[in-house]
């Protein structure tokens, strides 16, 4: 490979500065040149970076990566079978389980160690957690907790939170998928009540956690709520915590490591832990999370296994669930499941039986532990049958985009709406009504209690982050838009800018996705002294700020909503990286739900623009969801699915045998 070559690789985009400087690493460390090594490490960190666990060598085989230029021949990568063949006769390669740089399985799948002994402990732990069943469990307890916390209420068919209520007492692994709205919070509330019962007086250490604050904010209202809606022993139901935390906080962060406090060598001092909104979870950190685990405590991961994979490498909820792929619930082996799960006079559901019949008994017997642990929950309480929102996410779901653009032209379903998309200058004036409808009630309201609730009831939600649709320029084209109308005074700090947090702060105790607001802080005084106190410098702010009148200067805060009590507030200049986020990316929406979504998508088609990307825009919304877009990226996007290389998958549902015989010696 040329010089040439080798700069072209980053200023055609293939690879970046990092990738590329990390492949010379690895060659100057094996003391070659050769481009199979050279490009293979280059596109394992590439891929890496782009949320890949590993680099499907079978994938990039024989792909050109530059185009013939002046003369010189196409760059193209090798054939997979010498690839494969070359890389394995460097130091710097090995196969699983030994201490090398690069790992390479026997699919020719291509890791940085790290991320292969990720995957390697995490499948390890799923695959033993998965076939262990909790012994001492009262069988006749737990039928009784059934039958009071899961009455029947006569639909048709299984009880599905019954059964993932069953599964989650007698399993020490238990994980319960499901879509807006089908009572997934709720469920855990009531399992909780069963574990209780189960401990027969014993103190239950219990764990709720998720990986956003706002996501442990709302696992907080949601358990909360369920809680007074529960019927039964008083201490019962007192010893369900409501307390929820985000992972990071709940493992201990160590400054300036990417290791936790609690880890196998001190484990957390929990007996279940409940992880909410698992799909936002990546590999390393649900790695870390089960090293953290004490000996016999129970883990309860929920979450949407058709929204976004996480930000970070992996797709951890959807690999563990083997999503797209259709599998057979058959009950842990030792129940009674017509009795337990209420289905005396119910017929199994088509295509997904929910116990072992003489056609599926061998498929049961093949079948991983796993698939006994799953539970997906189906019947939605929130959408219900007239619902576009509904029908609307399961065509997209599905992947039946022109189902989907019907649904949406439908004038019968005043919930659901399809726009065309502007062209780029026409959007602001496009935008207009929608902004000043959706932000001038939160923006005249005064209490904040009043502000944050009218500000959760409409959100604009991105596609991208960059360019003339994505989230940065339209919150631009929001604060234009409500300058004009005299709802806000324009500047870095004003009255009102709602802000998130976008990394955690653990001694300001902010966490990634925290949403606050902009507020003059008419009580500076009351703050002396506090933890929350005015910097010094909220003089500056005073200087470009009005009060809530408009009529005298008064320095600003950031406020952010409590649990309980009054809103925290500090003063801006003690705030860690945030952005203003009247519009946000569908990724940084995951975790929350308003009343009214508006759904921008770009102009284009691109492959940050999935299935995923569309369905988890789509059920963010309670009431009414409006998609603005073009039908040609539409349809592309809803055929599009995320694509994330691992072999978490195969290591759980499959037994992997190599590929290749002896490819190391």
């Amino acid at each position: 490979m040329s010089k040439q070559d080798l700069d072209r690789l980053v200023r055609c985009g293939v690879v970046n500065a990092l990738d590329f400087q990390f492949a010379r690493f690895i060659t100057r460390l094996a003391g070659t040149e050769d481009v199979s090594l050279f490009l293979g490490a280059a596109l394992v960190s590439r891929d890496t970076g782009r949320g890949h666990v590993c680099c499907d060598l079978g994938v990039e085989a024989g792909k050109e990566l530059l185009p013939a230029e002046s003369g010189t021949p196409p760059l193209l990568c090798p054939d997979f079978t010498a690839w494969c063949k070359s890389l394995q006769s460097y130091p710097v390669v090995g196969p699983p389980g030994t201490y090398c740089p690069l790992v390479l399985d026997g699919k020719g799948r291509l890791y940085l160690y790290r991320y292969w002994e990720y995957e390697n402990d995490l499948a390890a732990f799923i695959r033993r957690c998965s076939g262990e069943e909790v012994e001492g469990v009262d069988t006749a307890l737990l039928r009784s907790g059934l039958e009071r916390y899961f009455p029947r209420d006569g639909a048709d068919g299984p009880d599905w939170q019954r059964i993932a209520a069953a599964v989650a007492v007698t399993r020490k692994l238990c994980i319960i998928s499901g879509g807006p709205g089908t009572g997934k919070t709720t469920t855990v509330a009531r399992i909780l009540a069963l574990l209780v019962e189960q401990a027969a007086g014993r103190k239950l250490r219990i764990a709720l956690a998720a990986p956003t604050g706002k996501a442990a904010a709302r696992l907080e209202e949601a358990i909360g709520n369920a809680r007074r809606r529960l019927h039964g022993d008083p201490a019962v139901i007192d010893a369900i915590p409501e307390e929820a935390s985000t992972l990071h906080r709940l493992l201990g962060t160590l400054p300036g490591s990417p290791y936790f406090r609690h880890d196998s060598g001190n484990p957390l001092t929990a007996d279940v832990v409940i992880v909410d909104e698992a799909s936002m979870v990546d590999l390393a950190l649900m790695t870390k999370l089960v090293h953290a685990l004490p000996a016999g405590a129970r883990l309860i991961l929920l979450g949407d296994k058709d929204q976004l994979a996480s930000v970070e490498a992996g797709a951890v909820l959807g690999d563990i669930c083997d999503t797209g792929n259709p599998h057979v619930f058959h009950g842990p082996a030792d129940m009674d499941i017509d009795t337990y799960m209420g289905l005396e006079n119910s017929n199994p559901v088509p295509h997904y039986p929910t116990r072992d019949t003489d056609e599926t008994a061998p498929m049961a017997a093949r079948a991983p532990a796993i698939a006994r642990c799953i539970v997906e929950l189906r019947r939605s309480y929130r959408f219900g049958g007239k619902s576009g929102i509904g029908a609307l996410s399961r065509a997209v779901r599905d992947g039946r985009g022109e189902r989907a653009l019907a649904l949406m032209k439908d004038d019968l379903l005043q919930d659901i709406a399809w726009q065309d998309l502007p062209e780029s200058e026409a959007l602001a004036p496009a935008l207009r009504a929608g902004i000043l409808n959706g932000f001038t009630a939160f923006l005249e309201a005064e209490a904040f209690s009043e502000m944050m609730a009218a500000f959760e009831k409409f959100r604009i939600l991105c596609a991208m982050r960059q360019g003339p649709y994505g989230a940065v320029q339209v919150n631009r084209l929001v604060e234009a838009i409500l300058a004009e109308a005299r709802l806000i005074q324009p500047g870095q700090w004003y009255r009102g800018r709602p802000i998130m947090i976008t990394t955690n702060d653990y001694n300001l105790k902010l966490f990634n996705g925290d949403i606050g607001l902009i507020l003059p802080d008419i009580r500076p005084s009351e703050a002396a002294g506090s933890s929350s106190a005015l910097h010094p410098a909220q003089d500056a702010y005073a200087a470009i700020s009005k009060s809530a009148g408009g009529e005298s200067p008064s320095p600003l805060a950031a406020f952010f909503p409590t649990a309980e009590g009054p809103p925290r507030r500090l003063p801006p200049a003690r705030l860690p990286a945030h952005e203003t986020v009247y519009a946000m990316t569908v990724h940084k929406s995951q975790g929350s739900e308003f009343d009214e979504v508006l759904l921008l998508l770009s102009d284009r088609e691109s492959p940050l623009l999935t299935r995923e990307l569309l369905y988890t825009g789509i059920t963010r919304a309670r009431v009414r969801v409006g998609v603005w877009g073009r039908e040609p990226v539409f349809r592309a996007a809803a055929v599009n699915r995320v694509q994330r290389t691992s072999g978490l998958r195969d290591a759980i549902w499959r037994i992997c045998e190599p590929t290749f015989e002896g490819m190391h010696p």
